[in-house]
């Protein structure tokens, strides 16, 4: 009988020994993993493809047949505008500046004013810039007017649009010039921010340099 309680007693203190240390493994996993850091999962940020920006440098366009000049990129190319089923010129002053490294043309045409034309062409500059506001974020507009003493007025066009910028230039009596910048590739505006910066920056030395010819 005692040996059959010695026996008793000596299984209970084994399994008291033994929930202890299990308790003792268990406390212990859990302080070393509240203890170490905590590697929290970060999404990769979105990666855009890189651009290779041209050296700056102008050139001065100054065709015998149009009213005007101005300096424009080294880097860019004055392809004239044509017929969509021919080879002549829409107008000899109707043309696209091409910038072939940033996949974007500057469309430009001139076009020269009556009394009966201008507010015409000034209506239709609104309703072109007007069809991407379902699309546009904002629109800002800003008033030129540079040292040769010509006017007129930029569109900045916020958002997923086919054109970030438009803007047009004339003296109201004699001349009206018209310019929008387009790309020829998916719209995204993060990507293509510093792109439209950088072409920016032409199209404003662009206006800076323009002025009308006296003929």
């Amino acid at each position: 009988k005692d040996s059959r309680v010695y026996s008793s007693k000596n299984s209970k203190t084994f399994m008291q020994i033994s929930k202890y240390i299990i308790s003792l493994i268990v406390l212990s996993i859990l302080i070393i993993s509240c203890g170490g850091e905590v590697t929290v999962p970060v999404p990769k940020p979105r990666m855009y493809p890189r651009v290779d920006f041209p050296i700056r440098g102008y050139q001065t366009y100054d065709s015998p047949d149009c009213n005007y000049k101005f300096e424009y990129p080294k880097y860019a190319n004055v392809i004239q505008d044509k017929y969509q089923f021919g080879d002549q010129a829409v107008n000899e002053c109707w043309f696209n500046l091409e910038f072939p490294n940033l996949n974007a043309s500057l469309h430009c045409d001139y076009t020269s004013i009556d009394k009966e034309n201008f507010g015409s062409l000034l209506q239709d500059a609104f309703k072109i810039v007007g069809k991407h506001n379902i699309k546009a974020n904002f629109r800002e507009e800003s008033i030129i007017q540079n040292e040769q003493n010509v006017g007129g007025l930029l569109f900045s066009i916020k958002g997923p649009v086919a054109t970030p910028y438009q803007f047009y230039l004339s003296d109201t009596t004699e001349h009206f010039f018209r310019a929008s910048l387009y790309f020829n590739s998916r719209v995204n505006p993060d990507s293509m921010k510093i792109v439209h910066d950088f072409i920016k920056t032409d199209i404003d030395h662009m206006i800076k340099t323009f002025s009308w010819k006296t003929i």
